[in-house]
């Protein structure tokens, strides 16, 4: 509804100050939406949604192959101590 005034761009403003009024919330999100919307269909430059994202999920991974690793490191020191602590058997 905000993008059907293609005018001037206080037409743009206003509609989205309109928009922010009947929905609730703020225009400046209103706005920050819009604009985000125009990077993710290309008609704005910038970073779209799925770029901005995908730093955010490789540290996810990364994070959990940490985690990963972590356990399989205390699981491999489990183990090696219960060998060292096994009786020897003559």
């Amino acid at each position: 509804m905000v993008r059907e005034p293609q005018g001037e761009p206080d037409s743009q403003c206003a509609a989205i100050v309109s928009m922010a009024s009947k929905i609730g919330g703020t225009a400046e999100t209103r706005r920050r939406w819009m604009r985000q919307a125009e990077k993710d269909s290309g008609q704005r430059d910038g970073l779209a949604s799925a770029e901005r994202e995908r730093p955010k999920a490789l540290e996810r991974e990364g994070h959990q192959r940490c985690q990963a690793n972590e356990s399989l490191c205390k699981a491999s020191a489990y183990f090696i101590q219960a060998e060292i602590d096994r009786p020897v058997k003559r």
